[in-house]
């Protein structure tokens, strides 16, 4: 078994889908029922026992401070690429703590932290298993091994959340992977993601953690966070009766 022993979380986008909210707050400060996105990662992370935690920043950066007053081990990590380049360039700025670690993205909600245990078995990705069709990216598994992903989805699968967790070796494997495509192939308008299931698949035998519906939600637009949080709504109709 292999245990996480820090956590990075990915926080440094602008989240234009989510506008007007993150007109003035980055997105992963946006709140639900009162509780910063954020604050469900980190608080599931430490009762865990994942207390060393790296945040990467970018949109908005300073908002970020309040966290360091109000959590213990909490590590701030600037992005200096956030507006040019995809998510690559999150993970490349904070590759020096890949290896025992967890990766997650800070704008999403974890109602069930019992999926953040910090021992696995393999390196690998939360994912829940769908019958129906659905556009997000899809594994297939054999012999607890992935051995595809479909990024335009399908159905009949696994489909993958942003929560993965890597050992020593693998994230070793990783750093140098995300060096090669950052730096020497200029690869950087992709998703971190891409290294391992797409650039390099062969180097990796990643393995799945299994979720069930609603351990995590996604919050990927204005849209979806209005359906979680109503009191978002009003501000919602405003905004639609100003475009009429």
């Amino acid at each position: 078994m292999y245990e996480a022993k820090r956590a990075i979380i990915m926080a440094a986008g602008i989240g234009n889908r989510m506008h007007p909210v993150t007109l003035d707050t980055p997105k992963p400060l946006v709140k639900v029922h009162g509780k910063r996105m954020i604050e469900s990662v980190i608080d599931a992370l430490k009762e865990n026992g994942i207390d060393e935690i790296y945040i990467v920043v970018g949109y908005l950066k300073e908002q970020f401070a309040a966290l360091l007053e109000e959590y213990e081990n909490i590590h701030l990590i600037e992005n200096p690429y956030y507006e040019q380049y995809n998510n690559i360039s999150s993970l490349y700025a904070a590759r020096e703590y890949l290896g025992e670690c967890v990766i997650l993205d800070g704008d999403q909600i974890i109602y069930e932290p019992e999926i953040l245990k910090k021992e696995f078995a393999r390196s690998c990705y939360c994912c829940k298993w769908v019958e129906q069709e659905t556009k997000e990216w899809l594994l297939t598994v054999e012999n607890d091994v992935v051995t595809h992903c479909s990024r335009t989805g399908g159905r009949s699968g696994w489909q993958l959340y942003s929560v993965s967790f890597w050992s020593g070796e693998d994230g070793l494997r990783l750093k140098h992977h995300l060096e090669a495509e950052f730096e020497e192939k200029k690869n950087r308008q992709i998703y971190w993601d891409d290294v391992a299931l797409f650039c390099y698949p062969k180097e990796y035998a990643l393995g799945i953690r299994k979720i069930s519906d609603g351990d995590i939600v996604e919050v990927d637009s204005f849209e979806e966070l209005c359906e979680l949080d109503r009191s978002y709504t009003l501000l919602n109709q405003e905004g639609t009766n100003g475009n009429e």
